[in-house]
């Protein structure tokens, strides 16, 4: 199982994130724990600046804008 965190205040482009990734994996049959990240004050702390933000297994994948359907599924991988 992945660890992916994903880092949004609620924005649209963070709930569509979310939908992609959870869409992506399971179209990939890959089991994921999705993790979000919604308080500002430990958006912060983690070092995201833009929203949304994406960490897999602990490293940073994406930041800002919505990401394409070919990078979730290098990131699943």
């Amino acid at each position: 199982m992945k660890k992916v965190e994903l880092f949004g205040t609620g924005c649209r482009t963070c709930a569509v994130t979310e939908k992609m990734i959870r869409d992506k994996a399971a179209a990939l049959g890959v089991q994921i724990e999705l993790v979000k990240v919604d308080d500002p004050a430990e958006i912060v702390s983690r070092g995201v600046i833009s929203i949304p933000a994406v960490m897999v297994e602990g490293t940073f994948v994406h930041k800002g804008g919505l990401p394409s359907g070919r990078d979730i599924e290098t990131w699943l991988a």
